[in-house]
């Protein structure tokens, strides 16, 4: 471990050792010293010219495009048609890429994309290329590795090459549907600024690295590319669309986003109704458990009812006909099917003969509300015990939880939304007192589900690209989010027999005394509350050498357990590199020391500000309150 790593220690001890103890002894680039992490004033919002705003959910399954104009903000559009859609409208496009090399190619000729729904039902293509960005983040079992890595080196691609040309596709649709809509010279002189969705769950590589792949397909560059998380876009949307509400003040509600291959969960404390202010009340929490699911026990089952080698056949020789039973379950049956409506649900198979044991009846398979049923719950019960845990997350702290929301593709299906509403709505009320207080409510709650509201707001698949344009278009409207981990650096620090091992000491000639390295500063605790306009600042002091490079590096470490640890071990998370270029301060600013020896230094004080976002971590150079400018964060996905 690099011990060139800020360190704490009292004022006074560094201002002694800036004037006596100083021998020829210099660390690289770092004096052992560094005043604590402090908040900064908040920041002032800068007013932004008329603009088109483009939303993009980049998704694992679908992925979809929404724009407005910031002149006519009620005027949310949502791309509809897309290549390969034969003149067929569609709110998403799936998320699916693949490259083709054109006829008699020579060496060095690059493939061809196809994408989205470009495909014929037995092509091969590269999907859920969304889920390789983040390492941390388990595969559905219907992703193959070995699959994906064989596609990828046949066209000597990486995960982040595919996720660029896919989103490079995205961007150059969607600039020709807006150059349609509004015209050469109006595009020609108007600003196009994008907003990006990605999961609350993600790691900050994965943000960051999903935010190069934005910036490489022409959607600005990383730093001005917006990013907000899936479910705090669909809170942004779904807030607006469902007022008004039940929703107080105080109140907190739980984002239910979900999807095809993953669901997203967070929940929110209402801070004020007029204009509307949320914090995040809850850390987020996720799961392999999207609508995805129910095609592949779908699949299990018909395999089950026609026998491995029919089933087979059928695929292989009947293609059609398994593509328009599949397109059946997924937009008729995993939509809207409910055990109070459908006793019994026939599946168009076209071509299949007429077989009594397998109940297949003029070209349909007969499938009972239980053998539906049976499709649904063990991947809606994965769904519904995600939605309690933040529901008992909310209420071990007191919280009254009032509503849940329920979006995205899966979010539409009618049997999640009963399941839901049956789950958290099951509990007796609470007994009757003639003046019910918040007390009261929290204990009646906290005895059973009490008596949640489950909300499937209008247009809920598409609930989370509208939130990012309203984000881009109003700005923050969620005020403080949850740490998802603990955030800190490595410091060294003077020794101290009652806490420190003697065999973990070192001598130290610039201190003239024993120190111990590795120890760890939580500059942010998991699950605190912070803003984006109260930035975290970390305090150096640092010494140079006359002509030594004032290029200088340091680590941020994270923790993503419950009790982060003093000391340094080998299970901590190194989240980024920062790189801090110091030769854009002025020199006047730098003070010049001498040690006891006669060797010059020059000495500086900075602060390095973290900024914590939707969209991850940023940094900026700070001296004496002076702006000089943003500190590169190499991030680690490993």
């Amino acid at each position: 471990m690099n011990i060139n790593l800020p360190i704490r220690s009292s004022p006074s001890l560094r201002n002694q050792a800036s004037r006596n103890y100083f021998t020829n002894y210099t660390p690289p680039s770092s004096t052992e010293a560094v005043n604590g992490p402090v908040r900064e004033p908040a920041r002032e919002l800068m007013t932004i010219n008329d603009r088109l705003i483009v939303g993009v959910d980049f998704g694992t399954t679908f992925s979809g495009v929404a724009t407005v104009y910031t002149s006519t903000p009620d005027d949310v559009e949502i791309i509809k048609t897309w290549p390969g859609g034969n003149g067929i409208t569609s709110d998403k496009v799936p998320t699916e890429i693949t490259y083709d090399f054109p006829p008699n190619a020579g060496p060095g000729t690059a493939p061809n994309v196809k994408w989205g729904f470009q495909f014929k039902p037995e092509e091969s293509r590269l999907r859920c290329i969304k889920l390789f960005l983040d390492r941390s983040q388990k595969l559905p079992f219907y992703v193959s590795p070995q699959e994906t890595a064989t596609q990828l080196k046949k066209y000597n691609k990486t995960v982040v090459d595919a996720v660029s040309d896919y989103l490079t596709e995205i961007y150059k649709h969607t600039m020709d549907q807006l150059t349609r809509r509004y015209g050469e010279s109006f595009m020609a002189s108007t600003n196009v600024s994008f907003v990006l969705t990605c999961p609350a769950v993600w790691s900050d590589a994965a943000k960051n690295t999903t935010l190069q792949a934005a910036e490489r397909a022409g959607m600005g560059l990383k730093s001005e590319i917006q990013m907000v998380s899936e479910p705090e876009a669909a809170a942004v949307y779904t807030l607006k669309a469902i007022q008004p509400n039940h929703l107080s003040v105080g109140d907190n509600f739980v984002v239910c986003d979900a999807g095809g291959g993953t669901v997203d969960l967070i929940a929110y404390k209402i801070i004020s109704l007029q204009p509307l202010r949320v914090e995040e009340s809850a850390v987020g929490t996720g799961g392999l458990c999207g609508s995805a699911f129910l095609n592949y026990r779908f699949e299990e089952h018909v395999k089950s009812r026609l026998g491995p080698s029919r089933f087979e056949e059928m695929k292989l020789k009947k293609g059609k006909t398994w593509q328009m039973g599949l397109r059946y379950f997924e937009e008729f049956v995993k939509r809207n099917f409910n055990e109070d409506e459908y006793q019994e649900v026939n599946v168009p198979f076209p071509g299949l003969p007429d077989d009594d044991e397998a109940r297949i009846d003029s070209g349909f398979l007969v499938m009972t509300a239980d053998e539906v049923k049976g499709i649904f719950e063990p991947v809606v019960k994965e769904v519904c015990d995600l939605v309690q845990g933040q529901v008992d997350g909310l209420r071990g702290k007191g919280g009254i939880v009032s509503g849940i929301i329920l979006v995205g593709g899966f979010g539409q299906s009618d049997y999640l939304y009963r399941r839901l509403k049956s789950h958290f709505t099951s509990a007796a009320p609470p007994p009757y007192t003639e003046r019910p207080t918040h007390a009261t409510s929290v204990m009646a709650a906290s005895d059973g589900n009490g008596n949640i509201e489950v909300m499937q707001p209008v247009y809920a698949w598409t609930a989370v690209v509208r939130g990012a344009v309203l984000r881009g278009l109003e700005g923050n409207m969620v005020i403080s989010r949850k740490a998802r981990f603990h955030y800190g650096t490595s410091y060294a620090t003077v020794y101290d027999e009652e806490k420190h091992s003697v065999s973990e000491r070192y001598w130290s000639p610039l201190w003239e005394r024993w120190m111990v390295s590795d120890r760890m500063q939580w500059h942010i605790a998991k699950g605190e509350a912070i803003s984006p306009l109260s930035p975290i600042a970390f305090h150096y002091t640092r010494n140079f050498r006359p002509g030594q490079s004032l290029v200088v590096t340091d680590d941020l470490i994270g923790c993503e357990a419950d009790e982060a640890p003093a000391a340094y071990s080998r299970d901590l998370v190194h989240v980024c590199t920062l790189t801090t270029d110091l030769s854009a301060v002025p020199r006047s600013l730098f003070t010049r020391l001498t040690t006891t020896r006669g060797v010059e230094f020059d000495n500086l004080d900075f602060t390095l500000e973290m900024i914590v976002d939707s969209a991850g971590l940023g940094f900026e150079l700070k001296v004496d309150g002076v702006r000089y400018g943003r500190v590169e964060a190499e991030f680690h996905s490993g």
